[in-house]
């Protein structure tokens, strides 16, 4: 199936868009898996903390996109949380349709110029562009979880940059490993009111299902989850190890997490849906 955008997912899908950060190339496989199980279109995301890891970004996005172009349903695939301009351009280069570019560290003003000169750059190139105002919760910047996007502040910052989509601080934050996260829904709503782009929620593994469904249902549409799949990758495979002690083969365990990936994106994008 040919490669495709996110705009044209949140465009065509009636509810939520499950967006996975991939670390591994078995975090592409399991993710894709679990969207063809759910017969549901999803996104792959790479961040630049990845990016890090792997001491480049051509092999996992080369690696990305043969699995998105192989997979049964729509697939996305997407740089996320890039601070580096240079890396946005070589993900527009590789072939990656769509990026976050987070210049939330910045002053606002200096927020405001930096994302519209990215944007710009990626429109002329047919790239669709996701920023955040602000930064959400669990990256040491300047929100909290109680910390909250303001809406008229989120219609002017897309008015000023033209971004495609915009990152909101409603209640989550990043790296959560316990799903007892608080959103406020009234201001989901609200936002979905004034912002005239999808909103997207950040941090959202510490999110319990039915409020995931709620964030949906008040105007929440690209939903990003990293760490309870890493959670469930790990507890496999330390139990299949723990079962197992005499087991060398990485592949033996490094599939158990696989799978448990692959079902853990299945039942998140029912739950969006």
């Amino acid at each position: 199936m040919p490669l495709v955008g996110i705009g044209d997912i949140t465009r065509h899908a009636p509810a939520g868009v499950g967006a996975f950060n991939v670390i591994l190339l078995e975090h592409a496989e399991a993710i894709v898996a679990g969207a063809e199980a759910a017969d549901t279109p999803v996104v792959l995301q790479i961040s630049e903390n990845a990016v890090r890891y792997h001491g480049a970004l051509a092999p996992i996005a080369v690696a990305s996109l043969a699995v998105a172009r192989a997979a049964a349903v729509p697939v996305a695939v997407h740089l996320d949380h890039a601070t580096d301009r240079a890396l946005v351009e070589e993900a527009v280069t590789l072939g990656l349709g769509s990026v976050m570019f987070d210049a939330s560290a910045l002053d606002d003003e200096a927020n405001v110029a930096a994302t519209a000169d990215v944007v710009a750059w990626c429109h002329e190139r047919g790239v669709w562009v996701e920023a955040e105002l602000g930064e959400v919760g669990g990256k040491d910047g300047v929100h909290a979880p109680g910390a909250r996007t303001k809406p008229h502040e989120a219609a002017d910052y897309v008015a000023r940059t033209g971004v495609d989509a915009l990152a909101v601080a409603v209640g989550s934050s990043h790296a959560m490993t316990t799903k007892d996260a608080v959103l406020d829904l009234d201001l989901i709503a609200e936002l979905h009111a004034a912002v005239p782009v999808p909103l997207v929620l950040h941090g959202s593994s510490g999110v319990p299902d039915d409020t995931l469904r709620a964030a949906v249902r008040h105007g929440m549409k690209k939903i990003n989850i990293a760490t309870h799949l890493n959670k469930a990758f790990t507890e496999a495979v330390r139990g299949h190890l723990d079962t197992h002690p005499s087991v060398v083969d990485s592949r033996a365990y490094v599939r158990v997490g696989r799978d448990a990936v692959a079902r853990e994106v299945t039942h998140l994008l029912n739950v969006l849906s």
